[in-house]
């Protein structure tokens, strides 16, 4: 694990603790930031170290699942998820990292079935694909669309021709 960027909050030490203990070399990073904390984890123990925090941690709570392309030639993309315990009154941002030629994340419905919509608005933005969504499809873009609006080679004004678009002046004739 990295050098923390600043002490945790000693509500979440024990439980940041517990998973090191529980799932040896899958913490890469823990730190805090502005108040909030952050536990970056290896891709694949996603949906492990998601279980144990929901039933052992009482993080039963999915407020958001958000992406970041961070446009960086190794793990270009992360997904964020926002977790709340309920109980204690903590938060937890729990991260992971996929690249840019392999942009897969498994679905973590099977805990909170609210992330069903979170997780297709990040497939429709970015293009990451989450493993076992019980309907990923694009939920603001038209389906036949080739691009990921959010990703940061997209360029600002749209790529001309892409997508129909609505006059920009009304039609005389409808009035």
């Amino acid at each position: 694990m990295s050098q923390l960027t600043s002490p945790l909050p000693d509500s979440i030490v024990p439980v940041v603790n517990e998973l090191k203990a529980s799932f040896e070399n899958v913490i890469l990073d823990a730190y805090s930031n502005s108040g909030d904390v952050f536990i970056l984890i290896q891709r694949d123990a996603l949906l492990k170290v998601a279980a144990e925090l929901k039933e052992v941690h009482h993080f039963t709570y999915l407020t958001d699942v958000f992406g970041i392309d961070r446009y960086t030639s190794e793990d270009r993309f992360e997904v964020v998820y926002n977790l709340v315990d309920l109980k204690f009154g903590r938060r937890i941002f729990l991260k992971v990292r996929c690249t840019e030629a392999n942009p897969i994340v498994e679905s973590v419905t099977s805990l909170w079935p609210n992330a069903d919509w979170s997780e297709r608005e990040v497939y429709d933005m970015f293009g990451i694909e989450f493993l076992n969504h019980p309907d990923l499809r694009r939920i603001y873009m038209p389906e036949d669309f080739e691009y990921y609006p959010l990703r940061k080679e997209f360029p600002l004004l749209g790529i001309p021709g892409s997508i129909d678009l609505p006059a920009t002046t009304p039609d005389p004739d409808l009035s």
